[in-house]
Parts: C-alpha cells; sequence; structure tokens
C-alpha cells in the first residue's frame, strides 16, 4: 500500500486536533509546538544531526522494569505525562467519515494479538513483529503494582495509516486493542512495528482505566499517554522491506522537534530488546497516580 505523507502531515494532525474536545493545556501544546515545527516540514528538510540522535537514544534514562517482575526498586517513580489522544483514537471522542467511532464497546476488543482486525472486518497488518509490555505501578504508592487495570492501545500500521481513519483501511480496525494487568500490574500485547508518517516521531498511544468495566467508555480514562523507540531500534527496523517511507520521514524530525517529545520523554522511552529478523520486545514502566 501507498502511503500518503499529506494525509498524516503534522499540519493535518493540528486540524484534526482543533476539532476535538481536547484540554487547554494539550491544545496549546500542540500549538506552540506544531508551529514551530511546520516551517522546518515546509521546507521539506530539517534531519537530526547524527549527534542528536546519539544523544536522543542515549541521555533519556526511562524507569522501565520487565512485566513479570517486581515494581521499580526502592518505590520510586513518576506520573507518565499526559499527552494528546490524537486525531484517531477510535475511542468515540470524535468521528471519522461515517461518524462517532467506538471500539471500545465492540464485540472482541479485548485481545492481546492486536495484528488483525476483529468484529467483522478481517484485514491484518504487516511488519516485523513487536510485543510491548507494560507495567501498570501507582506513583501515589511506593509504585506498588496495580491489578484489574485496563490499557487500550493504538497505532499507526508501517505505512504511518491508522486503522478507522486513514484512506484504504477505514473498513479495518487492526492495531486497536485491550488488555487488562495481572496481580503485578503487568499486561502485553502482540503487534508491529509502527511506521514513521511525516511530521512525527514513531509512538504508540495508549489510555488507562481503573477497570475493564470502566474501558467502554473515553470518560472514564485515568491516564492518556504515548511511548516511543531508541533511535537505534528505529533504525534497524525501518531497514528492512515495507518500511521505506519511514527511512524518509524519520530522518526529517527528531525528538527534539517532535511536538510531543520535545519537553522531555524519559518516562517515556521504551527499554527494547530483540533484532530485525526475529522481532523485538520492548517494555515500559506506566505510572498513574492512583
Amino acid at each position: 500500500m501507498m502511503h500518503n505523507t499529506h494525509e498524516h502531515s503534522l499540519a493535518a494532525d493540528l486540524s484534526a486536533m482543533l476539532n476535538l474536545a481536547s484540554d487547554r493545556r494539550q491544545t496549546l501544546r500542540w500549538l506552540l509546538a506544531g508551529a514551530s515545527a511546520l516551517p522546518v516540514l515546509g521546507c521539506g528538510g530539517g534531519g537530526s544531526s547524527a549527534s542528536d540522535s546519539t544523544s536522543s537514544a542515549t541521555t533519556a534514562s526511562p524507569a522501565t522494569t520487565t512485566p513479570g517482575t517486581t515494581a521499580p526498586a526502592g518505590g520510586s517513580c513518576a506520573v507518565i505525562p499526559e499527552e494528546t489522544g490524537g486525531p484517531y483514537p477510535g475511542d468515540g471522542t470524535n468521528s471519522n467519515s461515517s461518524g462517532v467511532v467506538n471500539v471500545l464497546t465492540q464485540s472482541g476488543v479485548v485481545r492481546s494479538d492486536i495484528r488483525g482486525s476483529f468484529n467483522g472486518p478481517t484485514g491484518v497488518a504487516a511488519g516485523v513483529p513487536l510485543t510491548i509490555k507494560l507495567q501498570i505501578v501507582n506513583a501515589n504508592g511506593s509504585c506498588a503494582a496495580l491489578s484489574g487495570y485496563a490499557v487500550y492501545l493504538w497505532h499507526c500500521d508501517r505505512d504511518g495509516n491508522y486503522s478507522l481513519y486513514s484512506s484504504g483501511v477505514t473498513a479495518q480496525n487492526y492495531l486497536r486493542g485491550v488488555q487488562v494487568s495481572d496481580s503485578s500490574g503487568n499486561l502485553a500485547f502482540q503487534t508491529i512495528f509502527p511506521g514513521c508518517y511525516a511530521g512525527r516521531m514513531p509512538h504508540v498511544h495508549f489510555e488507562v482505566y481503573p477497570t475493564l468495566d470502566k474501558s467502554t467508555s473515553a470518560a472514564n480514562r485515568i491516564k492518556t499517554s504515548q511511548f516511543t523507540f531508541p533511535m537505534a531500534t528505529l533504525n534497524e527496523v525501518y531497514a528492512t522491506s515495507g518500511y521505506s517511507a519511514s527511512v524518509r520521514n524519520l530522518a526529517q524530525i527528531s525528538y527534539a522537534s517532535d511536538n510531543i517529545f520535545s519537553d522531555g520523554y524519559s518516562l517515556q522511552m521504551a527499554a527494547v530488546t530483540g533484532n530485525a529478523s526475529d522481532g523485538y520486545v520492548v517494555t515500559l514502566t506506566v505510572g498513574v497516580a492512583a
């Protein structure tokens, strides 16, 4: 599938975001950060230097822990930053070309393997295998593991397209799903590595809910955030077949110029193991104020 970079340009995302009911802080953040990035994108340049890439990949010290283990040692953790859900959440807070779209109420959305569509659609997203492991902890309670919390997670496919919204995949709902944390606060998703579309560093969106029952309505979410990946991993993934557009788009953006991660990303940088042939496993500790 040929990726339409214009559809997911930063300008398009900003336009869509202004039509959403976001809070004042997030709207100002998009406008201010987007205003500084648009001239760079308009000139078709502004790629990060080698030193920028090296610094971004090495200076962040994410508070990560591998799911299946205990919470961070010493009982010290922080609440992960609140971020916009973006223009393509599919959680009932906005519309696509057919009207309000909400996968949270659909049968089958609670699943660990989110590569395929569900509840009717049959499309499957292709790409480098990726396992996402999150641990939900209480930042107000010595990083104690939070069991029974639900996470709705979504991201673009390797072409940079979002199911339900992007041209060619509006009839699909792949790369979206809900999982519930176990007694150690752990949950996992099996997916594919997302592509890089124009104007954004590669990222994954997620919302946290206090229970599975409450995850059917976005009004009940207690945290909306995003996480990203080390530059070295991005370069490895995008050197593989099917990600050629991502190589070009990644060269024109950096963590420093990204409108979400430019103010810091240490709590949103996933730890990564694996390789492009066998797939990757990323882990992240998600601190919430429970």
